[in-house]
């Protein structure tokens, strides 16, 4: 398993009038990886979101899962001493091993965790027959 983004990247965007907005951070959230008996589980701390702001996509043997965290619990004019938790939009990509079945993946959100429960793929067996040939 590897995870492709890891670093944090600083975007700036400029307004209609030419100005450059003030940064907004893109994030990568933290995000444990496990395998069990049945699968592999993928577990991203999200509070303060919503379901509805996450998306969640597989590309081949990728999981991308990109979102926003608004940020709307604070005052307008406020001075920091210390912030350490991200807000705006944010991306992870992960690259999972073979042997799972992203097409079979299941995602649930509650009390601020996404949990990706991806099975192992199915292995199929093929039987077949061999020949005994008569002679030599």
């Amino acid at each position: 398993m590897c995870k492709v983004s890891s670093s944090v990247h600083f975007v700036t965007r400029s307004s209609t009038s030419g100005q450059t907005e003030p940064v907004r951070a893109h994030w990568v959230p933290n995000t444990d990886v496990y395998t069990t008996d049945s699968g592999l589980v993928v577990k991203v701390e999200l509070a303060g979101m919503r379901s509805e702001h996450l998306e969640i996509t597989v590309e081949g043997n990728r999981l991308r899962i990109t979102g926003n965290r608004p940020d709307g619990c604070r005052a307008a004019k406020c001075s920091f001493l210390v912030m350490e938790i991200s807000y705006g939009p944010f991306e992870s990509l992960l690259e999972l091993p073979a042997g799972y079945d992203l097409s079979r993946a299941k995602a649930a959100y509650l009390n601020g965790f996404l949990r990706i429960d991806v099975p192992l793929a199915q292995r199929q067996m093929k039987h077949s027959k061999v020949l005994v040939a008569e002679g030599n």
